[in-house]
This record gives structure tokens, C-alpha cells and sequence, in this order.
């Protein structure tokens, strides 16, 4: 599509909704500097908070029921750059892409290189997928990768993972992110003791494949598509990995990754306690690895994540290392395009929201035992309307107060049908 439109369109909307957006955002300024929180010093925040977009998320997803593509879905990496180019283009924070071999494997790198400095974007990290088999792969991976009982079929796997290094250096990445779908659906199955044993001298040889200045990031997952028992189905096990293979490993939490009622909040304080949080997947989860838009499902509960996640990053004494945020979402009703910019600014509000914790009140009602008091606090900051504040830090970058009108205003959509077909189809999906 004719990219040159969209910043006249932007300009012409932003006009449209200043004074609609000035008086709300004046108010708020107002609320918030009365409580003694900086503007300029929110706003540098909010703007320098860039949530990387998955190279897999640009297509319609699925279940195992079935999958509704709509069209105009992107069929190769270079249109995968222009689309999550387009999401940048609008909303200012959305400057990096998560890479997902061999889904994505980028054939031309000089090419890919050009496309990601057109339009704006770096690659921040490189998955790994040795949850299915390849049509060129010699070894099946149904009973297992990194934890198989044959030593070749291992093998295979971590060769698989070093690739993704080698193609994360040409393209100046610097971190590798590793799911492993193994696991067991009956008792007997696996020897739990051998199962990690095996992952664990698995992940040890991927990581002295590292450069330097990368990090690997170690995901764990409770259940799906084993049921019986997964390799690393908790935070622990995956912690108890991390501490061994060194620091360059780290803890990735994905939201979805959870059983029902799991304090996640209390998983994300601990390990940022611990130094071994490296960073997340976001979406939203009813019961299970829905993968729904962001925040769609439990807002207060991701607004105590967030709490959590600010409380970690603001004390000096905590010595975690930088974050790495993402979205890990399945786009299965809505547009992926606007449904990624949903998750966005769900996630920058959510942001702006728990930086307007007063943390001083807040510490002294826990020291004091004032539970109400406490949750008052925190209950008082997830009631605040954000929005403006995020808006005018999307606005200062250069991009949309309303990102989705203008998205909808150019009818992105139709176009790239016209361009790509009604019955495009996504790579990965």
C-alpha cells in the first residue's frame, strides 16, 4: 500500500480529535501533578517503552477447529516488515519484531536488512520452533526435541537453535527465545529425572553457542500439547535451568502460560527478586493459552503485573536484568493489525496506570498492615484514565492519537486484499 498517505492521514486526524484530546489530556495533567507525578518525566517513559511485534502475528489464527483468514495477510518476511511497519508508522511503539524460524527464515539478508531500515524497525530476538516437524527435517520431534531419549534427534534440535543464533547475528538480533512442547500425555511415558537431565545438557551446548552480548530466554508452559506432564512446566523449573546454565539465561513469562488462579504477579516480583525475569509474551487467556488480546479478559490483574513489573524496574536495589517485552497473540475474530494495536495501547495504558502508584503510601500502608488502605491505593491508579497520557506520547512521536481510525480512515485492509489476494495465507499459520 502507498505508506507516503498515512503520515498526511495521521496529521489530518490528529486535527480532527486536538481539542476533544487537549481537554482531556489538560485535565489529567491537572489530577496527576496535584499527586506530585512529573508530565515531561511520564511521558519519557511512556515513549521509550517499545513492545516488540511477533513476526507470526500478522496473519488470522486458528484453532484446531478450524481458522477464518480474511485476506491481504502478509505471504513472505518482507511483507511481515511492511505490516508491522505500518503498526510502527501509527503508534510510534512498536519498533521491533520478534523472528520465527523456520517460519521466517530470512533468505535474502541484505534485502531484509534494507526493509527493516525502511521502514524503522530492528529484530529483537529469534524463536526457535522445534514443536513441529519440517518438511526437510530427518528426525521427528512427537516424542520430544531437547529432552528426546535419542541423542540424535537431540542433537537435531539444538542444531536447530544455533541456526537461529547464526541468523539472529546477520540481522544484529541479540536474543534467543526457546518453547519447548515437550512432554508426556501418559503415566510412564517419560522418566521425569532423564527428561531434564536431557534438556538440561540440551540448552547447556545452545548456550555456549551464545555470542557475548546475547541472553536466552527459557519459556515455561503448565500444559499443551502434553497433557500428562510438560518438561518445563513452571516458573521454577524453568528458574532452576536459568541458574544453572549461567546469566546469560533468563525466565520468559507468557501470560497465557498459566493454570487458572496462578498469582502471576507474585511469579513476576519473585523473579525479579532473583534477577532471572527476562521478559514477557502478552495476551489475554480466559482459562488457557487463548492468546487473546491483551488485557481483553483480566485488566486489574494485568494492572498488578504491571504494578509489580514498575516496583521491580524503579528499585535500585533489584539487579534484573533489561526487559524484553512482546506480544503473543492469536488473531482469531478480529483484523491481526488492529487487534495488535489494541494489545499496544492496552499495554502502555497499563503501564502509565502503575506508574501512578505512590509508592511511598503504598509501602507504608503495607508496613503498617492497612490492607485497605493498600488496595485503595492500588485500586485508585487502575481507575485513572490513561488514555490521554498515552495518546500524547504517541502524538509527540510523531504518531496517531488514535491509531485504529486512521488505520480504518485508509482502509489498510482492503488494500493489501487487493494487493496480496482474499486468500493469502500468513507463513506459520
Amino acid at each position: 500500500m502507498n505508506r507516503s498517505l498515512i503520515p498526511k492521514l495521521i496529521e489530518e486526524q490528529n486535527k480532527k480529535f486536538a481539542k476533544e484530546h487537549q481537554f482531556h489530556f489538560n485535565y489529567l495533567g491537572e489530577a496527576i501533578s496535584r499527586k506530585g507525578f512529573e508530565i515531561a518525566a511520564l511521558l519519557k517513559k511512556i515513549k521509550n517503552f517499545q513492545v516488540a511485534i511477533p513476526s507470526w502475528a500478522l496473519g488470522t489464527g486458528g484453532t484446531r477447529f478450524g481458522r477464518f483468514p480474511m485476506g491481504g495477510e502478509p505471504r513472505n518476511l518482507e511483507e511481515k516488515i511492511e505490516d508491522i511497519g505500518l503498526i510502527h508508522l501509527l503508534n510510534k511503539s512498536s519498533n521491533s519484531i520478534s523472528l520465527h524460524v523456520p517460519w521466517d527464515k530470512p533468505a535474502d539478508i541484505t534485502a531484509i536488512r534494507q526493509s527493516l531500515k525502511a521502514n524503522d524497525l530492528v529484530i529483537d530476538s529469534v524463536n526457535s520452533n522445534t514443536f513441529q516437524n519440517q518438511s526437510d527435517q530427518k528426525h521427528s520431534y512427537k516424542f520430544g526435541s531437547l529432552c528426546h531419549v535419542e541423542k540424535h534427534v537431540r542433537a537435531q534440535a539444538i542444531a536447530h537453535n544455533l541456526e537461529c543464533i547464526e541468523h539472529g547475528e546477520k540481522l544484529n538480533a541479540k536474543t534467543l527465545t526457546v518453547w519447548l512442547a515437550d512432554g508426556s500425555n501418559f503415566p510412564g511415558q517419560h522418566h521425569f529425572r532423564k527428561a531434564y537431565e536431557h534438556t538440561h545438557e540440551s540448552l547447556a551446548k545452545i548456550c555456549k553457542g551464545l555470542p557475548t552480548d546475547w541472553n536466552m530466554l527459557i519459556e515455561y508452559k503448565p500444559y499443551e500439547p502434553n497433557f500428562y506432564s510438560m518438561v518445563i512446566p513452571d516458573w521454577g523449573t524453568s528458574y532452576s535451568l536459568c541458574q544453572s546454565l549461567g546469566t546469560q539465561a533468563n525466565v520468559l513469562v507468557d501470560l497465557g502460560h498459566h493454570l487458572p488462579n496462578a498469582n502471576i504477579e507474585q511469579i513476576v516480583a519473585r523473579l525479579m527478586h532473583f534477577g532471572r525475569l527476562g521478559g514477557f509474551h502478552f495476551n489475554g487467556s480466559m482459562y488457557g493459552d487463548d492468546d487473546l488480546t491483551t488485557g481483553s479478559i483480566k485488566p486489574y490483574q494485568f494492572f498488578l503485573i504491571f504494578n509489580e513489573l514498575v516496583d521491580g524496574m524503579e528499585d535500585r536495589k533489584v539487579k534484573n536484568p533489561s526487559l524484553a517485552w512482546m506480544i503473543d497473540a492469536s488473531h482469531n475474530t478480529k483484523d491481526p493489525l488492529e487487534d495488535l494495536m489494541q494489545s499496544v495501547e492496552m499495554i502502555l495504558n497499563t503501564y502509565a496506570k502503575a506508574l501512578l502508584v505512590d509508592r511511598k503510601k503504598l509501602s507504608e500502608a503495607q508496613e503498617e498492615n492497612d490492607v485497605v488502605r493498600a488496595e485503595e491505593i492500588l485500586k485508585e491508579s487502575f481507575q485513572t484514565d490513561t488514555r490521554p497520557l498515552v495518546a500524547e506520547a504517541m502524538k509527540q512521536k510523531g504518531g496517531a492519537l488514535k491509531p485504529i481510525d486512521v488505520f480504518r480512515a485508509a482502509r489498510v485492509r482492503d488494500t493489501l486484499i487487493q494487493q496480496r489476494g482474499k486468500s493469502s495465507l500468513a507463513t506459520g499459520l
